[in-house]
This record gives structure tokens, sequence and C-alpha cells, in this order.
């Protein structure tokens, strides 16, 4: 009788993964102005801005914490994992960004972001319900909902605002290296030729470029960790069904099983995709801005 009160009041695998896609919100609108607005700016996914923040600190104590410890001696294992990461940006910068002024700003940039985004990564390999569960205690009681997500990187509104980001970083290359006028020009006469006629053409294959390089670069980061957060659910689904119908007769065993297999093979596996992911995001990041170096 007790198993079957646990089965019942168990959610859905449905009801489970919506629960944890839901986001920690807060609504910020004014007298009802986000009601009448086409895109609605008022709700904030707090999770993601509390996360992004935190291990955005956390990264930026890590490299500090590096730079005064560093010895002209035998560096100790975390000064030399720090200073090999920071000669594969430079390297990588380098062969990017000819411009050894632009490299000052451009190479701890990129160190930057890996950094952070892969912080923000790997946040996917703590247990999928760890701080969800803490939170529904604790997030009613303070008048929020019990929702929460850990991987900013997961969120659409994230990937896209680091994008957008460097798609401004970009813009500011391109007047601070051509001019305005010369960057104008270039939006005008390219790709298809100075002509007036082309002129209008030009342009709007000029906004496209920009406008998919942008979505693209917040996408992709996005698509393989949203996959990847799902992955860890439907494992973690596994091993919660053998939790709450428990039935070495029916194959609950196995489920438990397999949840321990599963869950640690994809787990050594995303140590991989995550570090892929924030290297692929640093390195579009220097492409992007080595070229708005270049000239058409």
């Amino acid at each position: 009788m007790a198993s079957e009160n646990a089965a019942t009041s168990a959610p859905t695998a449905g009801e489970y993964i919506q629960h944890h896609l839901h986001h920690l919100q807060k609504d910020f609108s004014f007298n009802n102005v986000s009601q009448h607005s086409i895109v609605d700016f008022s709700l904030f996914n707090l999770d993601s801005v509390i996360f992004s923040v935190v291990l955005g600190i956390v990264g930026c104590f890590l490299l500090w914490r590096a730079a005064i410890k560093a010895t002209s001696g035998v560096p100790g294992r975390f000064q030399a994992a720090v200073e090999i990461l920071v000669e594969m940006v430079e390297n990588q910068a380098k062969g990017v960004v000819k411009n050894a002024n632009s490299r000052k700003l451009v190479s701890p940039l990129a160190l930057t972001v890996f950094v952070w985004i892969f912080l923000m990564n790997a946040m996917d390999m703590l247990p999928v319900d760890a701080i969800p569960m803490l939170w529904h205690g604790v997030g009613p009681s303070l008048g929020f909902n019990d929702y929460m997500r850990v991987v900013p990187t997961a969120d659409l509104s994230t990937t896209l605002g680091l994008s957008c980001s460097v798609l401004v970083i970009c813009l500011v290359y391109n007047v601070k290296i051509k001019g305005l006028g010369g960057w104008i020009h270039e939006l005008l006469a390219a790709p298809f030729g100075d002509k007036v006629f082309l002129y209008p053409i030009n342009f709007l294959m000029q906004m496209i470029e920009f406008t998919a390089k942008t979505v693209s670069h917040g996408m992709r980061l996005f698509g393989n960790m949203f996959a990847g957060e799902l992955v860890f659910m439907l494992i973690a689904l596994m091993g919660g069904v053998w939790a709450w119908q428990f039935n070495p007769l029916t194959g609950g065993f196995w489920l438990g099983f397999g949840h321990v297999v599963a869950g640690t093979v994809w787990s050594i596996f995303h140590i991989l995709v995550i570090t892929l992911q924030a290297f692929i995001f640093m390195m579009l990041t220097l492409i992007y801005v080595g070229q708005a170096h270049d000239s058409h």
C-alpha cells in the first residue's frame, strides 16, 4: 500500500523534465507595460543571472590568485595549469588577430570568455536534483517559485547575451580600425563591389552576416548544453524510477544499475563537451574580432 501511494505521488517523466526546465523568474514589469508589448522583457531568469555572476567572480578570483602567487621559480600545479591556459589563448589570438596592440585587450577577453563559459558549463556536472532540492525548501518561503536551473549556458538568453556582447566588441573594433567613414563605406561596398546600385544589396548582405554570426554563435553553445542537460535529466529519471518503484522482479534493479553506469559514462564524456564548447566559443570570438580588423 505504501509503495502504491509513493508511485501515485511521484511525478511522471514529462512532469519531472518540465519542472527542471523552468527557470527561477522574477517579474519586473511596471504598470502592466509588458502586457502591451510584442516581446516581454519584464521576466528575468534570476537563476541564470545569479549563477553567471557568481561563476564570473569565481573565475576572476582564480585567475587573480594565480597572478599574485606566480613565481619565477618552479611553478606549482595550479600556476602551471594557468600558465599553459594563458599561453594557449595567447597563441590562438596571435594566429587570428595580427594587431599586437589589439591583442592587449583581445587576449585577456578570450581568456575570460573561455574560463567563464567553462565554469558555467561545468555546472552541468552537478547532480541534477542537488541544488533544486535545496531551493525547493527555501524558495517558496522567500516569496519565489521553487524552480531552479543551475546551468546558465543552457539558457538561450545567456548565450545570446554573450554573443551580442561579442557583436558589440566587433562593431567597436570595426570603427576603431577602419574609422567610422571607412566602415560605413565597407558596409555599402562589400561584398559585391563599390557600385552605387549595389549599395542596398551589399548593406543587406552585411546585416544578414552580422545577424547570422551572432545568432549562430549563441545558438551553438545553447544547443549543445541544453542537449547535455536533457541527457542528464533522462539518466536521473532512470534512478528515480528505481527509487520510486523498486521491484527486482520487474527490472527495477537494472534501472538503478543503468542509472549509475550511464551517469558515470556521460559525465566523463561531458567533461570533453563542456571544455570543447568553451574553446569553440572563445575561438569564434577571436575569429569575429579578427575579421573586424580585415578590410574588404
